[in-house]
């Protein structure tokens, strides 16, 4: 049998041993929370809306190329001279036949509610007033040019570019063959 003092210091070593065990065990159960959010965690993606949203550009975008092709699709096309006049030329009144309008202070170009600022043409007949042409000529502009018709006095499928003066006319326009294209016949209705 053990002695006495070597069964108290078994028990105390014992005792000890399962102290430092339920310390232990108590430091390693006690929780360290660190809290981190994450705000994407309750959000969801409407596919639907998205879709819808999707279908909408590509409506609009297909909306955009049928009002282009509407707007800058040829009605017709004609070949004919292309001359340019000033409102200062001998035959001329300053008058817009179309609109009576006075051009004599050099005016050249028309405000149209559907295309903007664009060139100002005389033609014949074969063109009601408010028609709408494109053409396109170096001598006038490196890109295409969008011209109203506000003036008479032409003949046949030609086209006179009404200019600041009429030796602008000279100078820089001259006569030349062009193939134009109608956008609009007349005026809106």
């Amino acid at each position: 049998m053990l002695s006495k003092s070597k069964f108290y210091l078994n028990y105390i070593i014992k005792v000890g041993i399962i102290i430092m065990a339920l310390f232990g065990l108590n430091a390693s159960s006690s929780k360290i929370e660190t809290y981190s959010t994450n705000e994407n965690i309750n959000k969801s993606i409407d596919l639907s809306t998205m879709a819808l949203y999707i279908n909408k550009e590509e409506e609009q975008r297909a909306n955009e190329e049928a009002l282009q092709t509407y707007l800058y699709g040829s009605l017709d096309s004609y070949t004919g001279d292309l001359t340019g006049y000033g409102a200062d030329c001998a035959l001329c009144t300053g008058r817009l036949a179309c609109t009576g309008v006075d051009v004599t202070d050099g005016t050249d170009t028309y405000t149209d509610d559907t295309y903007g600022e664009i060139k100002i043409v005389a033609s014949s007949s074969n063109l009601p007033c408010g028609s709408i042409i494109r053409f396109e000529s170096s001598r006038v502009s490196d890109e295409p040019v969008i011209a109203i018709v506000l003036d008479r006095g032409v003949l046949g499928n030609d086209i006179d570019l009404l200019t600041p003066s009429e030796d602008y006319a000279l100078r820089y326009i001259g006569r030349s063959k062009i193939t134009y294209d109608v956008l609009r016949f007349g005026w809106e209705k």
